[in-house]
């Protein structure tokens, strides 16, 4: 056969394909109206395993196209019977329910002190605030717990750091709301009591931004030294000679320090995201970022699955984090982050059928990030 004519065959074939696939949708509406009626969950995992195991065994050597051909269509026929059900209701009446606007916190928490780089976004996202400053990650979200702070100020990853891992575990333990998020330009300088950089013989700073200027300190023979924040460095190098801190000129200029490198950041572009908790849902109406977590079942094909709901949905996810559950064997929560709002119905419905379906979910927010 020639490839035209091979092509006239599959076009055929797809005109038999289409009718079929209308009435197995069509199916799925019916199937949800008698769901209804019954009180049934949308989502049957042990029908759907014997339907993927029985078709994979009766295509020989296509079974893994079979496998995911048939979970797609399942995944299609899911997402039409929650739309029919109105998936989520809970969640639906939370987001409903949540205030259209982020009021000016009075008290916001962060980590260091004056000068950090956690500070200067804090500044950033609540002008008028007051700083209320914590040594570690853990504090800041007891302090918003506990109500000492309205809010919390977070790095969440930096652009050639990567993610700060701590962090997100928190995010996944205390399941605050985030109603903001900052990407702040980060500059680093090497700034020190001493005049010249030979008289330097130990460098500390916060890991991240340590990692961020590994180029530059893998450069002379320093002793690398992990602190709790960049300006909590710098005022330890303020007071201790033969030490540097790797710190913001503002951290450096505050404790009078000299600058003895500037800009020795690995990447010129290089910039932190800020995330903002609170215990209250906030949504905006012009919220452009929607994070939410969840886990999955230990079965072929989850997660992909999950993702494919993004992509039919026409939605850009910006980040996929995964971190373990304590005193779980090897088993983990998702944490992402896509662009969206949640005024759009098939934005709604995708995570409301989530909510359903998907053990450990929470809808973290929608928010504006700047």
């Amino acid at each position: 056969m020639e490839l035209d004519d091979i092509r006239e065959e599959i076009d055929r074939i797809d005109s038999e394909l289409l009718p079929l696939f209308i009435k197995r949708m069509e199916c799925a509406e019916k199937v949800a109206k008698i769901k209804a009626e019954k009180g049934l969950p949308v989502f049957n995992g042990g029908r759907e395993g014997e339907i993927l195991r029985s078709a994979a065994e009766k295509s020989g050597r296509h079974a893994g196209e079979t496998r995911a051909l048939f979970s797609y269509i399942m995944s299609m026929s899911r997402d039409t019977q929650y739309k029919i059900l109105g998936s989520g209701k809970a969640l639906r009446g939370t987001i409903k329910n949540a205030p259209p606007f982020v009021p000016e916190a009075k008290t916001a928490a962060c980590l260091g002190q004056k000068g950090s780089f956690s500070h200067e976004a804090l500044g950033r996202l609540f002008p008028g605030a007051s700083a209320e400053f914590f040594s570690c990650f853990g504090d800041i979200f007891e302090a918003v717990k506990n109500g000492r702070a309205d809010c919390g100020v977070l790095p969440v990853e930096n652009s050639s750091a990567g993610s700060v891992g701590e962090v997100y575990d928190l995010i996944l333990k205390y399941r605050f709301y985030i109603s903001g998020a900052l990407s702040l330009p980060v500059r680093d300088c090497l700034a020190s009591r001493e005049k010249d950089i030979a008289g330097v013989k130990a460098v500390y700073s916060h890991p991240q931004a340590l990692k961020q200027c590994s180029e530059f300190l893998s450069g002379h023979t320093f002793k690398v030294c992990p602190y709790q924040s960049t300006a909590q460095a710098a005022r330890m190098a303020a007071e201790t000679p033969g030490t540097a801190a790797v710190c913001s000129r503002h951290a450096a200029d505050g404790y009078g320090l000299n600058v003895l490198a500037d800009n020795i950041q690995n990447c010129d572009g290089n910039r932190t995201r800020f995330i903002v908790i609170s215990r209250t849902l906030f949504i905006p109406p012009e919220a452009n970022k929607i994070s939410l977590c969840f886990s999955l079942p230990h079965s072929t094909g989850t997660l992909c699955s999950v993702l494919e709901r993004f992509a039919r949905a026409g939605l850009n996810l910006t980040k996929m984090e995964s971190r373990p559950i304590p005193d779980k064997n090897f088993e983990y929560d998702f944490y992402l982050d896509f662009t969206g709002n949640v005024s759009d119905p098939d934005t709604l419905g995708l995570i409301c059928s989530l909510y359903d379906e998907l053990p450990r979910f929470s809808f973290l927010g929608n928010y504006t990030e700047k």
